[in-house]
């Protein structure tokens, strides 16, 4: 065999001794090894869709006020989680139902339930009648990579069990919620999605859920969006655990402000900016320590502060009800003060 050969059957099979089982290189042009590439990538995605595609279906709700009542007003997609129907789906997706019901890949349809809503991060656990049902995997987020393969499935404008490919465009974005919270570590990717995949899960070539699909950019191409499937699994189990997902509260308002340079240098701050406390709930945790209106949070529980975000990002790491440090700038004056956080009413 000679080297280019070698190369791009390297290349192109990922083949290590650039051989095939009988030892020749069968490249005519590429095309050969091309079309088996290919064969690979359709049987993964296949694959894919037959084990996690019975597990998708169409979620669809009926708002108070609206007109016929057997008529939906809205639909999205979902993911069936556990076999006793617990879904995985987005908060916008059922947001302000006045009855919900699924659709599976088969065409039978189930009422459902809401079982809890998380809108920080666009995600909602519903419950459908039905037993022994066809459910997915969450997988874990944290090892996904740039350039990997992830599919996604739903029902874009309707269309039951619509299948999209792409790969991870990048990780750890920051998508801002339809409340207005920060969604951290956002999985950027190139599978197409319309109106409708919200909900639907992205799934990775082992055919574990990996994401959430849950928001699109209208003007552009090739840019969708979905919470992880860490998130996912840890606002699932404050749902079915507390029935509810909780956060830390500290009763305050707050804006970013920079701090002056040498006032950073003499208290030996990594800083460019702090938190300034404008606004005080006089019943709230932070006027109970001693906390004041215009006093500027350089750090919590340790951590450099420099944006609103980065404290609900401290907040919902840490327990409700645990004491946390702040250290605040008064003045010229450095100091330390402990603030117990109370859940955040939603």
């Amino acid at each position: 065999m000679d080297e280019h050969c070698r190369k791009t059957l390297q290349y192109l099979a990922g083949n290590v001794d650039g051989e095939f089982a009988d030892g020749s290189c069968r490249i005519d042009n590429g095309d050969a090894t091309e079309v088996e590439l290919l064969d690979s990538y359709s049987r993964a995605v296949i694959t894919v869709v037959d084990t996690v595609g019975p597990a998708v279906l169409m979620v669809s709700r009926r708002k108070a006020g609206g007109g016929n009542a057997s008529e939906p007003d809205g639909a999205g997609s979902g993911v069936i989680i556990a076999p006793d129907g617990y879904i995985l789906t987005n908060n916008h997706v059922v947001q302000g139902a006045e009855a919900l019901s699924v659709t599976m890949q088969d065409g039978t349809t189930h009422d459902a339930v809401p079982i809890g809503t998380d809108p920080a991060t666009d995600l909602a656990v519903i419950r459908a009648s039905g037993s022994a049902l066809p459910y997915a995997v969450l997988g874990d987020s944290s090892k996904l990579k740039a350039g990997q393969l992830v599919i996604a499935i739903g029902n874009p404008f309707g269309f039951n069990s619509t299948v999209s490919t792409g790969v991870v465009s990048a990780l750890g974005r920051a998508l801002r919620s339809r409340e207005g919270r920060l969604i951290e570590n956002i999985i950027q990717h190139t599978a197409p999605l319309n109106p409708g995949n919200s909900g639907g899960p992205l799934v990775d070539s082992r055919g574990r859920v990996v994401g959430i699909n849950t928001a699109i950019i209208a003007v552009a191409q090739g840019i969708g969006f979905s919470v992880p499937a860490d998130t996912a699994t840890w606002v699932i189990s404050e749902i079915l655990v507390h029935g509810r997902v909780r956060r830390g509260f500290l009763g305050l308002a707050a804006q970013q402000r920079q701090l002056f340079r040498r006032l950073a240098r003499w208290h030996n701050l990594e800083n460019h900016y702090g938190v300034e406390v404008v606004g005080i709930n006089a019943d709230g945790p932070s006027a109970r320590a001693g906390i004041r209106k215009g006093d500027i949070i350089v750090s919590i529980a340790g951590v450099k502060t420099e944006t609103v975000d980065d404290l609900h990002r401290t907040l919902s790491d840490r327990a409700v009800g645990e004491p946390i440090e702040l250290v605040i700038l008064r003045g010229q004056e450095r100091m330390a003060v402990s603030v117990i956080p109370v859940e955040a009413v939603q």
